[in-house]
């Protein structure tokens, strides 16, 4: 009979995502050995389906807004330190983002969310729209710019922090365990001790929960629930441009209104970037509709004429192929990070819908100093694992 291997962590992640990819770096420089497990590859889910984005200009003032202005300044320490020019081994561009309003009464909806969030942003005219975006359509009534929003490469983010943090040199380790697919937890009386994987069990005093939109089934695992469903999207890739034709990140009114919804059908928004590489990424849309990878082509000419509108040079553009992913959707638009009182031993870090990759940092962060005994420089209250009535996730499906 074959014996699989039992290895031994201080910290268990479960999940090579970015997000999980954040909890193993700043855990393992916290000085814990950590061992990530994942069932595929590093950025095999949502992260490699993303945009890269770092937002703080489509987050309502509370708690998560609060996550979202850490985690920018952790993305912005990371990339200064990388000594690439400041774009971190991940493509990291502080370009800024521009949010257009269509309708007066919208921009002057736009300024009211802006004066409430407290962060740094200038109120655009509509005469001054194309000082900042020269292409953008002629018939806007304004916006609002946020110069902290960013951009990184996701994949490479997520690769460049489980390096990062395997490099750790003094500090902790860090151990990649990929094509490893969790199938329990191993326990000392309710304790969580471990994860059983179908390479051999894992032990460690902590397990964390960072497996995305797989978050909820790695909690039924461990006996517990989080109302984690998919939600769908797709974004459009266009051609290679030889001179750049959108300069920051633009996006209109109704991506703050979709991120916000609790609709389980379809929603678009126009929200549009250029990347390094010259190819120009065109989203959003949003639908739960399980775990369906299939093409939906009037979804797609549909943010083809979204962005069209609000780039009229668009339209001589070619699309050379679309993507889709699927965001880990929480009901209450909070992400889950923290122990889990219903089971010692187990935190979460997951649901965080379309935001991950931005708030990753900072979830990081947090946990580590929950894992190493540190008061959190957040209040971690909003986003307890528990504070969700049990059976939720089957009404919401």
């Amino acid at each position: 009979m074959l014996l699989m291997e039992v290895v031994m962590s201080d910290v268990i992640v479960v999940g090579a995502g970015v997000v999980g990819a954040a909890c193993a770096y700043y855990a393992a420089r916290a000085g814990l050995d950590v061992t990530v497990v994942d069932s595929g590859s590093v950025a095999g889910g949502t992260t490699g389906s993303g945009e890269g984005n770092i937002l703080v200009s489509d987050k309502e003032p509370g708690p998560e807004l609060d996550l979202a202005v850490l985690s920018n300044r952790l993305w912005r320490s990371l990339a200064e330190h990388a000594g690439d020019g400041g774009r971190g081994g991940f493509e990291f561009e502080a370009k800024g983002g521009l949010v257009v309003a269509e309708t007066g009464e919208v921009r002057r909806l736009l300024t009211e969310l802006a004066a409430k969030q407290d962060v740094e942003h200038v109120q655009v005219p509509p005469e001054s729209l194309r000082d900042y975006e020269p292409h953008l359509a002629g018939d806007l009534a304004g916006g609002v710019f946020y110069p902290q929003d960013a951009q990184v490469q996701p994949m490479l983010a997520a690769a460049t922090l489980l390096r990062r943090g395997a490099e750790s040199f003094g500090e902790g380790t860090l151990r990649l365990r990929l094509g490893a697919a969790v199938t329990g937890f191993t326990r000392s009386g309710d304790r969580v001790t471990g994860v059983r994987t179908s390479q051999g069990d894992v032990r460690a005093g902590a397990v964390i929960n960072a497996a995305g939109t797989w978050g909820g089934e790695v909690a039924a695992l461990a006996g517990v629930d989080l109302p984690i469903l998919p939600r769908r999207g797709f974004i459009l890739v266009t051609e290679p441009l030889l001179r750049p034709l959108i300069r920051h990140k633009v996006y209109t009114a109704a991506y703050v209104t979709n991120v916000a919804s609790d609709s389980a059908g379809l929603e678009t928004s126009a929200v549009i970037e250029g990347t390094q590489a010259g190819t120009v990424l065109i989203g959003a849309s949003r639908e739960r509709v399980g775990f369906d990878r299939t093409t939906s082509v009037p979804v797609l000419a549909r943010l083809a004429d979204q962005a069209v509108a609000l780039f009229p040079a668009l339209r001589d553009v070619r699309v050379i192929r679309s993507y889709c992913g699927f965001r880990p959707y929480c009901p209450d638009h909070l992400p889950v990070i923290g122990a889990d009182p219903r089971v010692p031993g187990l935190y979460h870090a997951c649901g965080h819908e379309g935001a991950g990759i931005g708030l990753a940092p900072a979830t990081g962060h947090l946990l580590a100093q929950v894992l190493t005994g540190e008061r959190p420089d957040l209040d971690l209250r909003p986003f307890r694992p528990d504070r969700f009535p049990y059976g939720q996730s089957e009404e919401a499906s």
